[in-house]
C-alpha cells in the first residue's frame, strides 16, 4: 500500500465558544485533536469549524467507544470502512457535513486514506475528496499507545468550570448565564475561604472583576495554592459580558501554544496586528465604553487571512476612548486593550 510514514499524536484542542456581536451564541467544545507530523490535522483542512469525535462532553462510554473504533476494535460507523475524523461542533449530525476517511491496518501499521467531505451515507471522492491530504501511514505501536492513553487519562475539558469573583452581582449573573449557555460552568462567590479542596479542583479558571482589591485576589490565590490546585487567573478588562467571555475562553484554552492557529494580537494606534499559522477566517470585534459606561460594539473585520502577520486598520469610531479588541477563529480567541 502506497503511503509514507507520518508521526501520530494527540493534543487537547477547543472550538471556541462565545457571545457574538450579532447576539448569537457559539458553543464551547473541548476535544482531542489528531497531530500528524507535529501539526494539527484540522489545520490542513482550510478554515473548517469542526471537532474530532474525541470530545469532552460525550458520555464516557461513548468516548471509550470512539477510541476503540479508531483502534479498529469496532466496526466502522459508515459504509465502505469510513470513519468520522471531524464533525459539526453544534450537533455532530452527518447531514451538516463531516470529514471522513478510511482507516485500515496494513500489517502492524495503521493507514488513514481517502479523506472526503461527506453529508450522507456514501462519500463521493471525485467531487468531495481531499486530494491533497494523505494517505498517512502510522507506526502501530505509536498509534496504539497514543489512543490507549486516553482510556486511562483525564478526559479533555474535565475542568471546564469558572469561579467568578466580583462586586457587581448583576454583571456576574449575566456573565454566568452567558458562560452556561455556551457550555461552560460558572459559579459566583465573594472569595474562596473555607472551600474544600475537592470543590476547588473543579475549576479551570478564576475571573476577577475590576473592583476586587489586590489583597482579595491574593487571598483567593492562596486558597487555591493551599489546596494544590493550579488554575488560570483572569483579570477582567471591563464590565462587558462578551469581552469577559472571550477572556475566559482564552484562559481555558489547553492546546499547546505551538499548535495554535491564532498566535498574536496587538492593538495600538488605530490598528490591530494579527498573526496566524495557517489559512483561516479571522473576525475582529471592537468593544468600547463611553463616558456613561455604555457598551458599543463594532465588527471591524471578517475575512480569511493567509499565514503570517497582518496589520488591519480599525475604524476610529470603534476604538475611541476605553476600547478593546477581540480576535476570533474557530479554535481560539485573543483579547487586547487598545493601547494609546
Amino acid at each position: 500500500m502506497s503511503a509514507e510514514y507520518a508521526t501520530f499524536g494527540l493534543a487537547p484542542a477547543m472550538r471556541a465558544g462565545g457571545v457574538l456581536a450579532n447576539g448569537d451564541y457559539q458553543v464551547h467544545r473541548d476535544f482531542v485533536d489528531f497531530i500528524v507530523d507535529g501539526r494539527p490535522l484540522l489545520f490542513r483542512l482550510s478554515d473548517l469549524d469542526a471537532v474530532s469525535p474525541l470530545a469532552s462532553d460525550i458520555p464516557p462510554a461513548i468516548f471509550t467507544e470512539q477510541v476503540r473504533s479508531l483502534l479498529l476494535e469496532a466496526d466502522p460507523p459508515l459504509p465502505d470502512g469510513r470513519y468520522v475524523i471531524y464533525g459539526c461542533p453544534e450537533c455532530a449530525d452527518l447531514a451538516c457535513g463531516a470529514v471522513t476517511a478510511i482507516i485500515e491496518q496494513d500489517g502492524e501499521d495503521y493507514v488513514w486514506r481517502d479523506f472526503a467531505w461527506q453529508t450522507d451515507e456514501h462519500a463521493d471522492l471525485e467531487l468531495n475528496g481531499y486530494h491533497g491530504i494523505g494517505p498517512f501511514r502510522f507506526h502501530g505501536a505509536e498509534y496504539r499507545e497514543a489512543l490507549a492513553a486516553l482510556l486511562d487519562g483525564e478526559s479533555p475539558g474535565a475542568r471546564r468550570r469558572v469561579l467568578l469573583i466580583g462586586a457587581r452581582v448583576a454583571l456576574l449573573a449575566k456573565l454566568a448565564a452567558a458562560l452556561r449557555t455556551i457550555g461552560i460552568g460558572a459559579d459566583i462567590a465573594h472569595d474562596a475561604d473555607g472551600v474544600p479542596a475537592d470543590e476547588l479542583r473543579a475549576y479551570g479558571a478564576v475571573a476577577f472583576g475590576r473592583a476586587i482589591t489586590r489583597e482579595q485576589r491574593a487571598a483567593v490565590r492562596s486558597s487555591f495554592e493551599q489546596a494544590g490546585v493550579d488554575v488560570v487567573y483572569v483579570e477582567g478588562l471591563a464590565p462587558i459580558v462578551p469581552l469577559l467571555v472571550a477572556q475566559i475562553e482564552h484562559a481555558l484554552d489547553r492546546s499547546p501554544a505551538e499548535q495554535r492557529r491564532l498566535t498574536r494580537l496587538v492593538a495600538a494606534d488605530g490598528e490591530a496586528g494579527v498573526e496566524v499559522t495557517s489559512p483561516c477566517r479571522v473576525r475582529l470585534t471592537a468593544y468600547r465604553l463611553d463616558r456613561l459606561y455604555r457598551t458599543h460594539t463594532h465588527e471591524v473585520f471578517d475575512g480569511v487571512l493567509e499565514p503570517g502577520r497582518h496589520r488591519i486598520a480599525l475604524d476610529a469610531k470603534a476604538v475611541k476612548g476605553e476600547s478593546f479588541v477581540v480576535a476570533r477563529t474557530a479554535g481560539s480567541v485573543l483579547v487586547e486593550a487598545m493601547a494609546r
